[in-house]
Parts: structure tokens; C-alpha cells; sequence
């Protein structure tokens, strides 16, 4: 799926046109590398770095690939947020 599709199916940017350019500005990383394209592919298993239009750090890991914009609690389902995850167990 395009990178910018899944910001916005889900709910992490609230216009495509924003997640467009959010993409395009090099200011989003998957796993850790700078994005320039907006069809960048998005994966199950990607993490997700950058910061929101109020300037905070989102990190999310993609938990599925939305088929359509729905409403907020199916778009969560989509991702995990990683800043308020616990700690990964070894």
C-alpha cells in the first residue's frame, strides 16, 4: 500500500493532500529511512517516524493495511503506537 494512503485510511494525517506532502518532505521515516515519495510501499511489520502538524514525534509499527478510511477505532486497529507500548521483552 502507498505510504500516504495508509496515513490517511489510517487517520494519522487528516488530508491525503497533508499526507502527501508529509511524505515528500523527507521528514517521515519506515524503519529508520528518510522517505521522499509518497508511494513509498507501506508494509505490516513497518515502523513509522515523524512528527505530527503540532510538532510531536509519532512512532507507530503498522499492525494491518486498512482498506478504506473508516472510522477512528478501525484505523487504530491498523497501527500501534510504539512510544506508549510497553517494553519489548527479550
Amino acid at each position: 500500500m502507498r505510504l500516504d494512503r495508509f496515513l490517511w485510511f489510517a487517520r494519522l494525517a487528516a488530508s491525503r493532500s497533508f499526507a502527501q506532502s508529509l511524505a515528500a518532505s523527507r521528514h517521515l521515516r519506515i524503519d529508520g529511512r528518510p522517505v521522499a515519495k509518497p508511494a513509498t510501499p507501506v508494509h505490516i511489520g513497518n515502523v513509522l517516524s515523524f512528527a505530527t502538524h503540532r510538532g510531536e514525534i509519532r512512532v507507530v509499527r503498522v499492525a494491518a493495511l486498512p482498506v478504506r478510511r473508516g472510522p477512528p477505532a478501525e484505523a487504530r486497529a491498523c497501527y500501534t503506537d510504539m512510544i506508549d507500548a510497553p517494553p519489548h521483552e527479550n
